[in-house]
């Protein structure tokens, strides 16, 4: 399986989230696991380099690659159980070459106009890279919300502005979290550091809702109304 964590607006959290994904299937699902960066700020690559100084964590590999990567990421797809893809922040080759073979692409999103004006945008990507790879499972996640309950509204207004640009939104959220940055630093995930925290609990959720919009696509049913929308 490729996984692609990418969209146009940096500052969304797309290292943080792809590195958490990677913790995830590699410490609960036991699971063969390489992070591709594709972004030329380094960002997972120096995490993985901080992460192989501690002793007490999982490893996890790692490569660098721009440009034209399709081939490259499908011959990974063979000697590894998931491929997680980090892009930066920006339209690029290696982006769409990305979403020409993953098999599921998250688009992280702050509930912010600046980060919801890059819609029009991304919907045309998703839609141009449709016509070669048609099954690829595509979903925006809000990430870094606020997490004030009367800030609940602004969370799903947002959801509800991704929706009319028909791309899927995630129902699970990231709530801004020191957890997030502090785990980074140290090249952890927030499961290394608080494994049964809300921040684990939120990369948790999100995976598995992902995971499930395989079976959703398939028969036309969208089953995945669920809690998310409630702020804890």
């Amino acid at each position: 399986m490729i996984l692609l964590v990418g969209g146009e607006k940096g500052g969304s959290g797309k290292s943080c989230l792809a590195q958490n994904i990677a913790v995830y299937f590699s410490t609960q699902k036991n699971a063969n696991v390489i992070l591709v960066d594709c972004d030329p700020q380094r960002t997972t690559s120096d995490w993985v380099q901080e992460r192989h100084l501690s002793p007490n964590v999982q490893w996890i590999n790692c490569v660098q690659m721009y440009g034209k990567i399709r081939y490259e990421l499908k011959s990974l797809e063979h000697h590894y159980d998931y491929v997680i893809v980090d892009c930066g922040g920006q339209d690029s080759v290696a982006l769409r070459s990305a979403m020409s073979v993953a098999s599921h692409v998250l688009l992280p999103l702050r509930p912010k106009r600046r980060d919801l004006k890059t819609l029009e945008h991304l919907e045309d990507l998703v839609s141009n890279c449709n016509v070669v790879n048609p099954d690829m499972i595509v979903a925006c996640v809000m990430t870094q919300c606020p997490s004030l309950p009367n800030q609940a509204s602004r969370i799903l207004d947002a959801k509800e502005v991704v929706r009319s640009f028909t791309l899927r939104v995630l129902n699970g959220v990231t709530y801004s979290r020191n957890i997030y940055d502090d785990s980074e630093e140290k090249g952890m995930s927030v499961m290394d550091t608080e494994p049964d925290g809300k921040a684990a609990t939120e990369i948790k959720d999100i995976i598995i809702e992902l995971m499930a919009m395989k079976a959703i696509q398939e028969d036309g049913i969208d089953r995945s109304e669920k809690k998310f929308n409630t702020i804890e």
